[in-house]
């Protein structure tokens, strides 16, 4: 199921964003800025288990989170989602998927993988800013599928609607949250208007 989360503050700092002429320590305070708003979102309906604590005044029945959240960074890009997220949820535990989209073909390749453990009873998280053609998104959903995940949400900033039917296709039982689904792409499998190459902008390289 797809889920364009609506919010001033989303809305403003990805038009930030989205201006060509920001540079990169704007691009990733904004990115960070996003990721942990994003997860305030996306974390609503996270199960929680009764508990007893004791505070200093008395004992306390009260609920704290019944699963381990494990974020999935699709490498480099998804790093820039992190931080944001970290500082929301401090606990959560971090796995690695490197993949590179081929230029000419367009499809994704696997170059890194690095996982905790208990995929299996966690709620997984992958994130990346872009959700252009799918094939990244895909890939990395069949790659934490196969060790084990169940409760899978793909965290995007910019959608397309031909990713977001790539993915809808492929994994119906993975939830989508985007902060802005664009137009289209182009012929080089850009998002328009999107926000340019993100790793990219991330972490300066071009």
């Amino acid at each position: 199921m797809l889920h364009v989360l609506k919010h001033p503050l989303l809305t403003h700092k990805l038009t930030q964003m989205r201006k060509k002429e920001t540079g990169t320590k704007d691009f990733r305070q904004n990115l960070d800025e996003i990721g942990g708003l994003m997860a305030y979102e996306i974390t609503r309906d996270l199960p929680v288990k009764a508990v007893e604590i004791e505070t200093p005044v008395t004992k306390c029945k009260t609920y704290e989170l019944e699963k381990e959240i494990i974020l999935v960074p699709i490498l480099r890009a998804g790093l820039g989602m992190v931080n944001g997220i970290c500082t929301l949820i401090p606990t959560v535990k971090i796995a690695h998927v490197g993949l590179y989209r081929d230029e000419e073909t367009l499809q994704p390749h696997v170059y890194f993988e690095k996982y905790p453990k208990h995929m299996d009873e966690a709620i997984v998280m992958i994130v990346d800013p872009m959700l252009a053609t799918g094939g990244s998104s895909v890939a990395a959903i069949d790659m934490v599928k196969k060790q084990g995940a169940k409760n899978i949400r793909l965290i995007c900033l910019v959608g397309a609607p031909e990713g977001v039917q790539a993915v809808e296709q492929a994994h119906p039982d993975v939830d989508i949250y985007l902060a802005a689904l664009d137009d289209k792409l182009n012929e080089k499998g850009y998002i328009v208007p999107g926000l340019g190459d993100a790793g990219d902008r991330i972490f300066g390289t071009k």
